[in-house]
């Protein structure tokens, strides 16, 4: 009888972990879309841009128009912070390409970018 309470006892503590990491997860992804944006650019917005800023062996290709939208309402010297973060290698961004977008979207540079 005590190994059947202990396993009831660990299969609803189980079913209770797992509810709570549901839970969990519902509530982050209700939040996520107040927290990926990042100098005034969504998640959606910067992936528009990947395309013209991704390390790659050939030519880089011109922003679209959907990423120079994003860029004028981007906070560039905000930006410019994160031109030497280790982020983007991972996210497969040449920090040179992605400096270029803006002058190739019309826009000024901020100073000491």
């Amino acid at each position: 009888m005590a190994s059947s309470t202990a396993t009831t006892t660990t299969t609803v503590a189980a079913a209770a972990a797992g509810g709570l990491l549901v839970v969990f997860l519902l509530l982050l992804a209700a939040a996520a879309p107040a927290a990926e944006a990042v100098c005034n650019m969504s998640n959606e917005q910067f992936m528009s841009c990947q395309p013209a800023a991704a390390k790659t062996t050939g030519p880089a290709a011109d922003p679209t128009a959907a990423c120079c939208d994003a860029l004028r309402g981007a906070d560039l010297t905000c930006l410019c912070r994160y031109k030497d973060s280790p982020w983007m290698g991972v996210y497969n961004i040449d920090p040179q390409r992605a400096m270029e977008l803006p002058t190739k979207c019309g826009l000024a540079m901020p100073p000491n970018c």
